[in-house]
């Protein structure tokens, strides 16, 4: 994890994402990671809508009081995924909705699209004890495609970013001035 607060890795992002984004756009290894992911990514979250984990999950967070998106979550998040959110047109929010909650939670859910594998991956007990593991199954199957997707797209993303020569992740005025 990055030492970087979350606002800094967002403004990070942002800057790149405006400076760099004619480059991430012509570049057709990229774009084409970038739609395969898009269709995993939909095709996880049909699953877990059909199997009932995201019911689940918004009973929990909205009627039991918590769930698992708590404050700090969004430590795992680093700049680059963050910049991946900005390429698939996510508009990442400039405060936290609730004290309590993840920094990219809101009353709708998660407002990410490509999330964390601890966020994809990890299912609560509450989870594993009402859904079938037939749906569970596919869902993992599902989320795998997803998660190898979203490695391959962060390496790439690094790839073109990095041969342009901008690594730069300073807590710099530049930086901080897209917040």
């Amino acid at each position: 994890m990055s030492t970087m607060h979350i606002e800094e890795k967002i403004a990070w992002a942002k800057n790149q994402f405006l400076r760099w984004r004619p480059l991430l756009f012509s570049d057709g290894e990229l774009m084409r990671l970038l739609k395969a992911f898009g269709k995993a990514k939909d095709a996880s979250h049909k699953v877990m809508v059909q199997a009932g984990v995201v019911d689940i999950c918004r009973r929990c967070e909205m009627e039991e009081g918590g769930s698992c998106c708590g404050a700090g979550i969004e430590g795992h998040y680093d700049e680059w995924l963050l910049l991946i959110n900005l390429m698939l047109g996510v508009d990442l929010p400039k405060r936290r909705w609730r004290e309590d909650s993840c920094f990219f939670l809101s009353n709708k859910g998660c407002l990410l699209s490509a999330r964390h594998t601890i966020c994809i991956n990890y299912l609560c007990r509450k989870i594993t004890e009402q859904i079938d593991a037939k749906s569970i199954a596919l869902l993992r199957e599902r989320e795998g495609r997803e998660l190898e997707l979203l490695f391959l797209l962060n390496e790439r993303l690094k790839m073109v970013v990095k041969a342009r020569g901008s690594g730069d992740r300073r807590n710099t005025k530049e930086n901080r001035s897209v917040l």
